[in-house]
């Protein structure tokens, strides 16, 4: 039944609606979460990578560790705003835009 429903979706917010349910939802809300962890990391690693910067590099111009680095970029942490603002800005030279909808 799921594969069919999968199947005949018409577009993504369909699919995830059938996947993972709908906006609001537990599992839906830990999918969104999961993702935004995703693609903060996807950014970081390739800014790092842009700097011509190693984790270790990184770490140590932000004041942290290369493992905290590394675990960002595979989205195996949380991470604070403050820490985020301090590693794309002061570590990176990146401006930071937050937009809350």
């Amino acid at each position: 039944m799921e594969k069919e429903l999968i199947r005949n979706a018409k577009n993504f917010d369909e699919l995830l609606d059938i996947k993972y349910g709908k906006i609001g939802t537990e599992k839906r809300d830990g999918f969104e979460e999961r993702a935004q962890y995703y693609v903060i990391s996807a950014m970081l690693k390739e800014a790092r990578k842009e700097a011509k910067m190693t984790q270790e590099q990184l770490a140590e111009k932000v004041g942290t560790k290369k493992s905290y680095i590394s675990r960002l970029e595979n989205g195996k942490c949380d991470i604070q705003l403050s820490t985020l603002f301090r590693i794309f800005e002061f570590g990176l030279g990146k401006r930071i835009n937050l937009l809350i909808s």
